[in-house]
């Protein structure tokens, strides 16, 4: 793969499992210098291990909802390796939605932990890539990649929480991607149909017929794996995109082209 991002020292939000993860891991078998952040620190140690190699991944366990909490975050990546280049917001909380029973707070839940928990951090790294910046260079200062969904575009009211905030993520993105352009950082997002993450694999549990209904109305017939939406990841992460910023890639198996409002998505 020609997107390489060897050396560069990224943040990875979500990464205790799922897409997250998957971005970790993969970041640091491509060279990356990564730091593993979420909110279940077990599931952190666990994949992690005992021994992890420390000059390469080390893992931040806290409630990213917290500013403090991010503003420890980004200290404890800078005390392990000096810099940030990358930070992918995969922290995603997929919850259902009652609209009319007045005591559903799933919009509220999506909207702290999926957007305003991304928005914070990316302020706080945008900040200090503008600090470590050649202020009279012309290279990339840094790139930060939202995770996104395709329930952005469809009116599901069973997400409609996971909905409004797929959609304010995607916005935010791209006015994001205006407000730093002049400091050389790009902001890109990936927006993701039918992919094995961690809040599919327990839909799937709980509901048996849902990967028929996904296969069904995805007109590649499958639900993808995590190293599909990875890839793109790491593309937008590199160099290799070094003239797209605001830009929303959808992942989806061309989902979106025919689906029905009716059929789950995560």
């Amino acid at each position: 793969m020609s997107f390489s991002i060897d050396g560069k020292v990224a943040i990875v939000t979500g990464a205790a499992n799922g897409i997250g993860l998957a971005v970790a891991r993969h970041f640091v078998s491509s060279g990356a210098k990564v730091m593993f952040a979420d909110m279940d620190e077990d599931s952190l140690v666990k994949e992690l291990g005992p021994e992890p190699d420390e000059n390469m991944q080390q893992y931040f366990a806290g409630d990213l909802r917290e500013r403090l909490t991010l503003a420890n975050l980004l200290s404890a990546t800078l005390d392990a390796f000096d810099k940030v280049d990358i930070l992918v917001n995969a922290s995603r909380q997929v919850l259902a939605s009652d609209f009319l029973n007045p005591e559903d707070m799933s919009v509220e839940t999506c909207l702290e932990q999926n957007v305003l928990a991304s928005f914070h951090l990316s302020q706080l790294v945008a900040q200090r890539m503008i600090k470590q910046s050649d202020a009279d260079g012309d290279d990339q200062v840094g790139a930060i990649v939202n995770l996104s969904s395709i329930s952005a575009r469809r009116a599901t009211p069973s997400l409609m929480g996971y909905s409004i905030a797929s959609a304010a993520m995607d916005q935010m993105t791209r006015t994001m991607a205006v407000t730093l352009a002049p400091h050389r950082i790009r902001v890109n997002a990936v927006s993701v149909g039918s992919v094995m993450s961690a809040s599919l694999q327990r839909a799937l549990r709980e509901h048996g017929d849902f990967r028929g209904d996904i296969e069904e109305h995805t007109p590649m017939g499958r639900i993808a794996p995590a190293i599909e939406v990875v890839e793109t990841v790491q593309y937008l992460a590199s160099e290799s995109a070094g003239f797209m910023t605001g830009q929303v890639l959808t992942v989806d198996g061309g989902r979106t082209l025919i689906d029905p409002v009716s059929a789950p998505v995560h």
